[in-house]
């Protein structure tokens, strides 16, 4: 058995699980694991952060970017905290980040005796907000228990995973047994009688509808045929942009499937929670039959439907495919174009957030990828701007986790250095991790970075005023001059005032190839609310 320190063996770990890249910052307790990373520098690079937060986003982005699992390193206690928003993100869109955190030295633990960076049971913290977490005691466990972080990470519902090690332990040497990558566990199989009874449920119903969401975001060539062999609309929300073309004729928008709400009788969803159909539309319709096929059986106690079938999405979808019969409905079909061209006009009048996103389109390549943010351009892209790929358009989920945009767009970057990456910001959420942009010029990161300057985080600026008879309270900002801002770490900027404006600068930026900030001027007072698209109750 080869003899190794405990950071050596976390390392040899992570290289047996393909990662070439690490994102992490690092300080006393995590010394025995860089210094691993530095004699290991021609196999596994470090792209470190000037905050925490973005060491863990950018996992985060690289996870969503290309459903591979990804690494982030801080200190324990307020470094670690520091990335729990990211964290919790991570379990909302379903990315496989494992976060390696540091422990106070192994005969402290527990005893709250205030050694730097002490939290009273970091590990118990760590496990309300990933699926795995356990502590490396001592190196010889790093191997194993390196292996089974990523198995569980990617098994079933792709989720995050977290393991700590006490600073003592990463410097130490020992006898280490190497262990290769565990295979996912099995995925549940679609049980065939319930495959059989939603067929007959999908035979029998007139207008059923398909939604899909991030659980099936590899599945497009599955849903495509199950959506061609019966004829119905394929909706998907945030997270499933792109897993069928929007310029199919099948594939539906949320203001779009509402206005076909009314008539459908069967709501069959893969890997979605269902939170927009259910939640945000009111009274179900009367004869509404719902079924449900998501790979995580603790789904189907979090909302009873008609039919439940735990099953992987593209393995559900194919099983289906074969047993349904196939449907040629021109009525149906022309309804569904119907509702489609209707939304294409009246999304039309939520400007100018409308001509922004048209004019990004235009100058983003097919297979570009868009990151948004909690703003009203990023809030609009749900369902005003075309995806013709899957993991183009990449969110923070049902977290809805401001500021995020900036940084989870930086490790998409680094996960496809050679496609073209926009990040659509507000000037409140950018400046979260805003001197990041020190990250992407140090590490030639060349992402073009949007900020909407209106000067306040604008949509809670609105609504405080509509619904508080125009008192608000903390939502005005005072900002840098954006330009000077970004001069300052050596960052080409424009600032355009219209959509034909952006279009150019954005095309401008992206041939520059280089870390870029492109600041658009507006006026939440003259911003259309994007909401009564996404939800008919708040709107």
């Amino acid at each position: 058995m080869p003899r190794m320190t405990g950071g050596d063996a976390i390392v040899d770990g992570l290289l047996r699980h393909g990662i070439d890249t690490v994102f992490g910052l690092p300080g006393v307790q995590m010394y025995g694991l860089f210094d691993a990373f530095a004699r290991n520098a021609n196999r596994i690079r470090v792209i470190n952060a000037r905050h925490e937060q973005t060491t863990a986003y950018m996992a985060m982005g690289y996870a969503c970017a290309t459903g591979r699992p990804a690494v982030y390193s801080v200190v324990p206690g307020p470094g670690v905290l520091n990335t729990t928003a990211a964290l919790s993100t991570a379990w909302s869109v379903n990315s496989p980040v494992l976060c390696l955190t540091g422990q106070v030295p192994s005969t402290m633990i527990g005893r709250l005796r205030g050694q730097l960076h002490e939290l009273p049971d970091q590990l118990a913290t760590l496990r309300t907000l990933v699926r795995h977490a356990e502590r490396i005691e001592d190196p010889t466990e790093a191997p194993r228990k390196v292996a089974e972080a990523f198995q569980s990470m990617m098994s079933g519902r792709h989720s995050p995973a977290a393991l700590e090690i006490p600073l003592d332990q990463l410097p130490a040497i020992a006898e280490v047994t190497p262990v290769d990558p565990l295979p996912p566990r099995a995925n549940p199989v679609p049980d065939p009688e319930k495959i059989a009874r939603l067929a007959a449920m999908m035979n029998a119903a007139k207008n059923p509808m398909i939604w899909i969401g991030g659980g099936a975001i590899d599945a497009g060539a599955e849903i495509r045929a199950l959506a061609e062999k019966t004829g119905a609309p394929v909706v998907r929300f945030r997270s499933a942009r792109g897993v069928l073309d929007d310029r199919h004729p099948l594939s539906v928008t949320v203001p779009a499937a509402y206005k076909l709400w009314a008539e459908t009788d069967l709501l069959v969803a893969f890997g979605s929670r269902l939170e927009v159909s259910t939640a945000r539309w009111g009274k179900l319709p009367a004869d509404l039959k719902i079924a449900r096929i998501d790979i995580d059986p603790a789904e189907m106690r979090r909302l009873t439907v008609d039919l439940p079938i735990v099953a992987d999405a593209a393995d559900a979808m194919r099983a289906l495919t074969a047993a349904v019969e196939p449907r040629a409905d021109a009525a149906r079909a022309e309804a569904i174009a119907r509702a489609k061209a209707t939304v294409a006009e009246e999304i039309k009048a939520v400007q100018p957030q409308m001509s922004f996103l048209s004019a990004i389109r235009e100058a983003l390549p097919e297979d570009g990828i868009l990151c948004d943010d909690m703003t009203q351009v990023g809030y609009v892209s749900w369902f005003g701007m075309p995806f013709h790929h899957p993991r183009t358009g990449i969110s923070s989920g049902f977290s809805g986790n401001l500021g995020a945009g900036f940084p989870t767009a930086l490790g998409i970057k680094v996960a496809h250095p050679d496609k073209a990456v926009v990040a659509v910001c507000g000037d409140g959420g950018f400046l979260f991790a805003g001197a990041d942009l020190a990250t992407a010029v140090r590490y030639g990161i060349n992402l073009v970075t949007v900020v909407f300057n209106n000067g306040a985080y604008g949509n809670v600026l609105r609504d405080q005023q509509r619904l508080f008879d125009g008192r608000h309270s903390g939502a005005e900002l005072t900002n840098p001059n954006f330009q000077t801002f970004a001069k300052s770490f050596g960052v080409r900027s424009w600032r355009v005032r219209d959509g034909e404006g952006l279009r150019n600068a954005v095309r401008d930026a992206l041939a520059a190839n280089a870390p870029c900030l492109i600041e658009v001027m507006t006026d939440i007072t003259q911003e259309t609310s994007p909401f009564r698209f996404i939800s008919p109750l708040r709107g």
